[in-house]
């Protein structure tokens, strides 16, 4: 394994262990021939990606929609605690800093999204943009992937949500406004904190906090309803901002509000606790502690009904606050059902029209 720098600047793993699949297990170590060779910078690579479709299902009872779209695998936001991290182990790849710098993208997922969207047995249902990785980090302000996506969906109708941490996503506005007028579009910018000194270490190729409560006002002024999620939530660490999260994202024009506890499966555990050791020593120990506390013991529950909310007092007094904040901020509202009624097949040229249309 190449040598890679000590906590990479701008990167949130201190480590790149191998993947949990992998037969060899390689590490970086000084071996103390060149104590002061430096290593060469940690740079992102690109690597485009052959599917042969681009909507991905799914049966979970714990999330909102059954059908989504990732433009992107990996992502360069280096979010310490990102829950897609454990997925680069499927391309034998480490979890830690090659999911932030090896990065996969679609580089004809407009091409299938319109092939699968014209098939004749398709039935339109709510499409999630980026409920694996972000689907605005910041390859996509040179890839335009994102952008090409919304476009289909724009000229077929199809009615979608999309999540993201970066102010990227106000480049496209354009298409977002009329779409969300139209009951076709919603939105969601996750804020985890707003301390810029702790977003910079946790989150720390992803947008400011002000910059994503920016995001939310000119998304909530074109009209296209925006959600705030506050997520992960994680125990001594960022949990007291909730209220203030919640209030500063109301004033901006969220429409909307949820939360996520943090889940810390397979590599992630560690990943984390190396970060929190490193990055916050002092709270370290508590903050694991609290986990624990809301996951029956251990760092990590994958149930269903459980891995998004934690159980135990400290999982339910999260609950109760965070439903008091809603309502005091009025983000309580339940927002509409995005419309599949307007959902259309465009005609392509060639076709015949239909004179009784």
């Amino acid at each position: 394994m190449s040598p890679l720098p000590p906590n990479p600047r701008g990167r949130g793993a201190a480590s790149n262990a191998s993947g949990r699949y992998e037969s060899l297990v390689a590490e970086s170590f000084d071996d103390g021939w060149a104590p002061d060779e430096a290593a060469p910078p940690l740079r992102t690579t690109l690597t485009a990606e052959v599917a042969r479709a681009i909507i991905t299902r799914n049966d979970s009872p714990d999330i909102p929609f059954d059908q989504s779209i990732n433009p992107y695998r990996g992502c360069e936001h280096g979010c310490i605690y990102c829950y897609a991290r454990p997925a680069h182990a499927y391309m034998g790849l480490s979890p830690g800093l090659d999911f932030e710098s090896k990065l996969f993208f679609k580089p004809d997922a407009d091409a299938l999204l319109e092939r699968e969207l014209s098939r004749p047995r398709y039935r339109p249902k709510t499409i999630h943009i980026g409920g694996n990785t972000d689907p605005y980090q910041p390859v996509e302000r040179r890839l335009e992937i994102t952008r090409g996506i919304i476009a289909v969906l724009a000229r077929f109708r199809h009615p979608f949500s999309i999540i993201t941490k970066s102010a990227l996503i106000c480049r496209d506005i354009d298409l977002l406004a009329p779409l969300g007028a139209a009951g076709l579009a919603r939105a969601a910018v996750s804020v985890t904190t707003l301390d810029r000194g702790l977003a910079r270490v946790m989150e720390p190729r992803a947008a400011t906090p002000e910059r994503r409560l920016d995001a939310i006002r000119r998304l909530a002024e074109a009209g296209v309803p925006t959600t705030v999620m506050f997520a992960p939530v994680i125990p001594g660490l960022n949990d007291h901002e909730l209220e203030a999260v919640l209030q500063r994202a109301a004033a901006a024009g969220a429409s909307g509000a949820g939360y996520v506890a943090l889940r810390l499966p397979l590599e992630i555990k560690d990943l984390f606790e190396e970060w929190l050791a490193e990055k916050v020593p002092d709270r370290a120990r508590r903050v694991m502690s609290l986990i624990r506390q809301m996951r029956g013991g251990k760092a990590n529950d994958p149930r269903f009904g459980q891995r998004m909310r934690g159980e135990g007092p400290i999982a339910d007094l999260l609950a109760q606050r965070f439903a008091a904040a809603k309502r005091r901020v009025g983000l309580d509202r339940t927002l509409s059902t995005l419309d599949v009624s307007q959902f259309r097949v465009p005609a392509k040229t060639g076709d015949q029209i239909d004179l009784f249309g």
